[in-house]
């Protein structure tokens, strides 16, 4: 049986043409900037995996890159940067520039990796954690524009809490012609059973189920979904309208036809940590609903449902099929936490060739959402329309089952 990451059996698309990923030749040299790095941070299961390789036992298999520096913005109790570089031999940089120039005075690596998740920073009224994502990325260009060469540039989860921030990382990268990638583990994890939208397909409704917060989780349940949704026929269009709804309210849309509720009931099907026994409704009495009104007619839902529902899933309906197809979005919740090691095969592959594995306008997509969605939520649920999320993109990567996850290890231990 194939083990986890085996270098042959990474497969992935690029415009549509299956490939290998880029053989293990000389690894690349990547500058990180992270929040902070601390066991089980992002920064750890993210990071780490170019240190300790992708099971996070110091052996074989490893991606072919080399952590050349790292910045940590907050280093407190619990860091783990000052006795890795010890151990492994990266530079540990007082800046994001020295990061990148090596102490020198030019773009001196190959990649940026920039993790702005965990640590302790101000929270806003909608509830976002405001991550210095949008400055992590202001310093790598300043150093990109000194130098008059780009490198690509992988940023952690949503791009940034604000809209206007993340639309000018987009276009900042666009102008500059930068590779930019961003995004959850969730689209390329394992599925049970393993199963995508058919390309190309028309499809008329998605329901998906989430937990924890919205900011932090909720990012990735519309990461989930919008993997799905980019793949039907003429591609993203881009959203027209939100809602978030919260409460009784969530249920009385049910009864008034504004979701499918066989949808949900599929994608509640496939959980494996079936809890409590009971109505969904008897279980959840404040439920958090996500509407999300697509420009071409497509509707998806994502319900937030905390007391009985820790995993993510997601199912939708082909127009012109009765029967609705769902399946769970697994995620290892143990050492070494093997869903992170796709996005880690995903950088890989963009160092490596110098384009994005998959498309950063999903995440910028994602992104956008996110934060009309918690607009709507402080606005008491009123529908906010997105003329701003009028993106449209066609899918550049396809997601393939990948081998089974290693072996699982407690999330306590190193």
């Amino acid at each position: 049986m194939a083990t986890l990451f085996d270098r042959r059996d990474f497969l992935v698309t690029v415009s549509g043409v299956l490939a290998l990923a880029p053989p293990a030749t000389k690894p690349k040299r990547l500058a990180a900037a992270v929040t902070v790095y601390t066991h089980n941070s992002h920064a750890d299961v993210i990071v780490s995996k170019l240190l300790q390789g992708f099971n996070l036992d110091d052996k074989d298999p490893r991606p072919a890159l080399e952590l050349a520096s790292l910045y940590v913005d907050q280093v407190g109790e619990g860091d783990l940067s000052r006795s890795f570089a010890r151990k492994y031999g990266f530079r540990l940089a007082p800046t994001i520039a020295d990061a990148l120039t090596l102490g020198g005075k030019e773009l001196a690596v190959d990649g940026v990796l920039l993790v702005g998740e965990h640590g302790h920073y101000p929270v806003n009224a909608k509830g976002q954690i405001l991550y210095p994502r949008r400055r992590f990325f202001e310093q790598v260009v300043r150093v990109f524009r000194r130098s008059g060469r780009v490198v690509p540039v992988f940023s952690d989860k949503h791009l940034s809490a604000a809209w206007a921030d993340a639309r000018w990382m987009y276009d900042t990268a666009r102008a500059m012609k930068i590779p930019l990638m961003a995004g959850s583990s969730l689209p390329g994890t394992w599925r049970r059973p393993p199963l995508d939208t058919p390309l190309g397909s028309v499809l008329d409704e998605i329901a998906a189920i989430s937990f924890h917060t919205l900011d932090a989780y909720g990012f990735h349940a519309l990461e989930m979904v919008q993997c799905l949704a980019e793949r039907r026929k003429g591609g993203e269009t881009g959203v027209a309208a939100v809602r978030c709804v919260t409460g009784p309210d969530v249920w009385k849309l049910g009864r008034q036809g504004r979701y499918d509720r066989r949808l949900l009931d599929a994608a509640l099907a496939r959980r494996e940590q079936k809890g409590r026994p009971g109505r969904i409704e008897d279980l959840v009495p404040e439920p958090i609903l996500f509407l999300i009104e697509y420009r071409d007619g497509l509707r998806a839902s994502i319900f937030t449902l905390n007391g009985a529902v820790g995993e993510w899933a997601a199912a939708w309906r082909v127009h012109g099929q009765a029967t609705p197809q769902a399946t769970l979005f697994w995620t290892q919740e143990e050492r070494p936490l093997g869903h992170f090691s796709f996005l880690v095969r995903g950088i890989e592959q963009m160092i490596h060739t110098g384009k994005p594995t998959w498309p950063v306008e999903r995440t910028l997509l994602t992104t956008g959402l996110l934060d009309a969605l918690l607009t709507s939520r402080v606005r008491h649920g009123v529908r906010i329309p997105t003329p701003h999320l009028a993106i449209r993109y066609k899918p550049t990567h396809a997601w393939q089952p990948p081998p089974p996850p290693p072996p699982g290890r407690p999330l306590s231990g190193q």
